[in-house]
């Protein structure tokens, strides 16, 4: 049985977590983000932003976490998994930061597909900022526009999630899955 993988993405801040808790507590198998646990490890290894430092380990360290999160998302005993970010993610941030990468990313993006995308467009009034989010809300507005375009230039449709409570946002979501 071929199950249906289910990125929910948007730039910092937008909500994405609060929604993928909100969907594991309805009983939904949801795979989360690992850009913070990349991040918490350099730290350990004395290395404050690991994206900002080396940018192209950081987003090799990445896309290896998130093409085996796809790996297992593809094994999951399910008819649909949620994801936090998916494989495009990387890019659109490497591209965000005008930094080089070689052509295995956008062939891992190419041949590793998603079924649906759900992007949370960026929002003022819920953004805040922590020792992993580094960025600032006029960042992450442009983070948020690479997001777009690259999904769409890998051929998806993202569907945006309109701005509402958590538990509306979330229903949103399972009603157009």
């Amino acid at each position: 049985m071929k199950n249906k993988k289910i990125v929910i993405t948007g730039g910092p801040g937008t909500g994405k977590s609060s929604i993928v808790h909100k969907l594991e507590e309805q009983g939904e198998i949801c795979l989360h983000e690992i850009s913070r646990q990349v991040t918490l490890e350099a730290q350990k290894e004395g290395i404050d932003q690991l994206f900002l430092t080396k940018p192209l380990l950081f987003s090799e360290m990445l896309l290896e976490g998130r093409l085996n999160q796809f790996a297992e998302a593809s094994e999951a005993a399910s008819d649909h998994i949620f994801l936090d970010r998916g494989l495009p993610d990387v890019v659109a941030y490497m591209d965000y930061f005008k930094t080089d990468y070689p052509e295995v990313f956008n062939k891992t993006c190419e041949n590793n597909r998603y079924d649906q995308i759900f992007i949370l467009p960026p929002w003022k009034d819920i953004y805040q900022s922590d020792n992993e989010r580094y960025e600032t809300y006029e960042e992450a507005l442009k983070i948020s526009s690479y997001l777009y375009s690259t999904y769409k230039r890998y051929g998806y449709n993202p569907i945006e999630v309109p701005k509402l409570t958590v538990e509306e946002r979330t229903n949103f979501i399972l009603d157009k899955i």
